[in-house]
């Protein structure tokens, strides 16, 4: 215990060091006692590095979703299982997880935004693409495949499954995948935006599983639009100047941005589909009704809404209803179902 401490950087907060304390020397100990290395020699390297291929993520993703429907077909006639204390524990740690990886971005990236700009962070190999963020980049990517036991709560819990969470859940893995491989040097802010919001909402499920009730629900799910709307007006602009540089360099551009092209339409097209979807899902939590309280007229945008409780194909034939008093929670028909709609 005593080597842990001995060569810790303490002292006032300088950019180097906002929070007073060298946070990477720390994981660096972390990482070398799991791993046998310094996080400095890691080396993201396809067919190497564990979870490195297209092969490997898509067998993942599959198994996910056959654990969770079929897992939800042999749940059909058994009694749902009680599991608040493991389901506290689950909420603490990825708690305290991003708000350990949250820290460590921020730590490399504010001596990189001050020194170099915006532009360098978001376009440059040598701004958002160094050594010690991609360790992090690969350690948030990781984490994705351990966020995938939230749906497994939900099945053993015998909560409906609805298409916002699994589509959302086995999207970010492949997101995050398609990034790492595709070198995109803007991956720093979709990434720590989603940590500050995991931070928040991980801390809320984990109360809300202790029993305490809390007010600002709703404003988890403003986080998350307005990190989307972020997060795609720097995906955009980084893969409009790098279009534009390649193939239009007569138009308008503020030059090439580091990444590959599959990863920056995958991006795009991602978190576009979210933005999409989350907005969906706060109009039909939050604002079902007028403001005299009668129902909204049946408009075209209908059966998007609907999606944000859209049960998928064999959930037991129930249909989810709003309960009015349960702030956001869904009832399916039957005494004692309730979910609440899980996110990230």
């Amino acid at each position: 215990m005593a080597d842990f401490f001995k060569d810790l950087e303490v002292g006032m907060p300088t950019l180097d060091r906002p929070f007073g304390i060298k946070l990477w020397p720390v994981f660096g100990k972390f990482w070398s006692a799991l791993f046998g290395y310094p996080p400095e020699n890691f080396q993201f390297k396809v067919g190497e590095t564990h979870m490195s291929t297209l092969k490997e993520t898509v067998i993942a993703l599959a198994a996910y979703y056959i654990i969770i429907f079929g897992g939800r077909e042999l749940m059909r006639h058994r009694k749902p299982f009680v599991l608040n204390g493991p389901f506290m524990v689950h909420n603490l740690y990825l708690t305290i997880i991003s708000g350990g990886m949250l820290a460590l971005f921020v730590e490399q990236l504010l001596p990189t935004l001050w020194r170099g700009g915006v532009f360098n962070a978001i376009c440059s190999y040598q701004g958002g693409w160094t050594k010690p963020l991609v360790t992090l980049y690969y350690m948030n990517y990781l984490t994705k495949y351990l966020e995938l036991i939230d749906t497994i709560f939900l099945v053993l819990k015998k909560k409906p499954l609805t298409f916002l969470h699994t589509y959302h859940h086995g999207a970010t893995a492949l997101l995050c995948y398609t990034q790492l491989i595709g070198h995109t040097a803007v991956s720093w802010v979709p990434i720590t935006l989603n940590l500050w919001v995991h931070v928040v909402m991980y801390w809320y499920y984990f109360q809300s599983a202790r029993g305490v009730r809390i007010w600002w629900k709703k404003y988890i799910t403003i986080m998350q639009i307005t990190q989307f709307i972020i997060d795609l007006g720097f995906v955009y602009f980084a893969s409009y100047t790098y279009f534009t540089s390649v193939y239009f360099p007569w138009m308008p551009n503020a030059g090439r941005c580091a990444g590959e092209e599959f990863a920056a339409i995958s991006g795009v097209v991602i978190l576009s589909s979210y933005l999409l979807l989350f907005i969906s899902f706060y109009f039909a939590t939050y604002k079902k009704t007028g403001q005299q309280g009668r129902p909204r007229r049946n408009t075209g945008k209908k059966a998007l809404i609907a999606m944000k409780d859209l049960p998928l194909p064999g959930a037991e034939g129930t249909v989810a209803s709003k309960d009015s008093k349960s702030n956001g929670a869904v009832t399916t028909g039957r005494a004692g179902s309730t979910t609440r709609s899980r996110k990230a």
